[in-house]
């Protein structure tokens, strides 16, 4: 079955036009390289190719089958290692050495042609539900129903198939190609993985290919920068009635609350998108005691690094305020104090859009008989981002709806495509030379 069959023929042209959505009204068109459409259309001639795009095709029941098996085995924040063992073992039975490094990834390295360069491929192994959380796969019509099934439990599946069909297709390349299962992409574990990866001293890579969300279209070049805290209000505690006039830990965070939101929500109204959340609240030990303690968790994300300093600086000011507005109510008793521990830090950045790797990302996309979208976020690439390294997010293929809640799902809608555009995308990056 020729691959002409699932996507049309590759056209001549010298630009193409690609329309950006995700940027807004008034987005412009940009070119597409004629130089990387050139070097796609021979890589999808290649007769090893063609063969290894009939192959993902082929593997959709399998698939199917290990995107179940995965995601059955919880991986909770810092709490993947069960999951990461299992994969470990998938990589292996696929042929290639796998290993996990200091802080929990899969690691696996395909060695090229002595090219020089290394291309990472990672997904992330985490999900964001606590441990207990039923995650067995049910059906409805054609939608698996699974947390995390989506993000990112079809990624890793993805990227097994890209290494499989490599392997058994001889697609060999001239860079190494560095297979990464991530730990920590989600929530606080405040990318952990890929700081690792990218740690002072570690082995050089030079270009990262995250594979995260479900779409066939995606092609990040903007990393969305947050900051995220855990506040502790903090006071002697004591009886609602008989300790009464203490300062109260629970009215201190509600006022920093309320301060807060209407401070950096009058500031998010103009200017580049900026957010705030209050994600968590707790504290107290029964409602007839003045708490000892009062916590949140609060994030706060910007497209731009200034703005993310600025409602950052906006949040401390409000933290500090209420305290001092409580402590000049309170009636007896020491002052309460406020702890503020930063709990995650994610860089952002921006690749430019005649970047290679993001060239490639297009030419891969439209060889699929897609047409690419830039897009935005906060994965895994933020780190290599803010570093100055080629660096996009793309996705896994198919479709998917409820990410990070319980009623996630995922359906294989021409999913294979997502997979063929990820291989096409390693190859080009990687240095896959047709004919040969």
């Amino acid at each position: 079955m020729p691959f002409s069959r699932f996507r049309p023929q590759l056209p001549t042209f010298l630009t193409v036009a690609v329309l950006l959505p995700a940027l807004g009204p008034g987005a412009q068109e940009l070119e597409v390289l004629p130089e990387y459409e050139t070097e796609m259309a021979a890589i999808t001639a290649d007769p090893r190719v063609v063969a290894a795009l009939e192959a993902v095709l082929a593997m959709d029941e399998e698939n199917e089958r290990l995107l179940i098996e995965l995601t059955e085995i919880e991986a909770p924040p810092f709490k993947e290692e069960k999951r990461a063992a299992h994969y470990r073992g998938l990589i292996r039975e696929a042929g290639l050495d796998a290993e996990l490094d200091e802080i929990g990834n899969v690691v696996a390295r395909r060695e090229g042609r002595g090219g020089g360069r290394t291309v990472a491929v990672v997904a992330h192994l985490d999900t964001v539900f606590p441990e207990g959380t039923d995650v067995t796969v049910r059906r409805e019509g054609d939608k698996l129903m699974a947390p995390g099934i989506a993000d990112d439990t079809r990624g890793l599946v993805t990227m097994l198939t890209i290494l499989k069909v490599m392997d058994r297709h001889g697609l060999d390349t001239r860079d190494d190609v560095l297979f990464v299962g991530s730990v920590g992409e989600e929530g606080i574990g405040d990318l952990r993985g890929v700081k690792h990866l990218f740690r002072d001293g570690a082995p050089r890579i030079d270009a990262f290919i995250a594979i995260d969300g479900t779409s066939n279209t995606r092609v990040l070049n903007h990393a969305i920068g947050s900051h995220r805290y855990r506040v502790r209000f903090l006071g002697p505690g004591g009886h609602s009635w008989g300790a009464f006039g203490l300062g109260n830990p629970a009215h201190a965070m509600a006022r920093a609350i309320k301060l807060f939101d209407d401070r950096a929500g009058e500031y998010v109204t103009a200017g580049a998108k900026t957010t705030y959340n209050i994600g968590r609240i707790g504290g107290g030990t029964s409602v007839n005691s003045i708490p000892f303690e009062n916590w949140m968790e609060v994030d706060m994300r910007s497209m731009e690094p200034g703005r993310l300093e600025e409602i950052d600086a906006i949040f401390q000011a409000a933290m500090t305020d209420a305290l001092a507005e409580q402590n000049e109510l309170r009636r007896d008793g020491e002052e309460l104090t406020v702890e503020i521990e930063m709990i995650g830090n994610r860089p952002s950045g921006m690749v430019a859009i005649d970047t290679p790797l993001i060239q490639r990302a297009f030419a891969a996309t439209r060889a699929v008989g897609e047409e690419p979208e830039l897009s935005m976020g906060s994965t895994d690439s933020n780190v290599p981002i803010s570093l100055g390294i080629p660096a996009t997010t793309i996705g896994s293929g198919g479709e998917g709806f409820g990410a990070h809640s319980l009623h996630e799902w995922w359906a294989n809608r021409d999913g294979h495509l997502g997979i063929q555009k990820a291989l096409l995308l390693v190859l080009a990056e990687a240095g896959f030379e047709s004919g040969n």
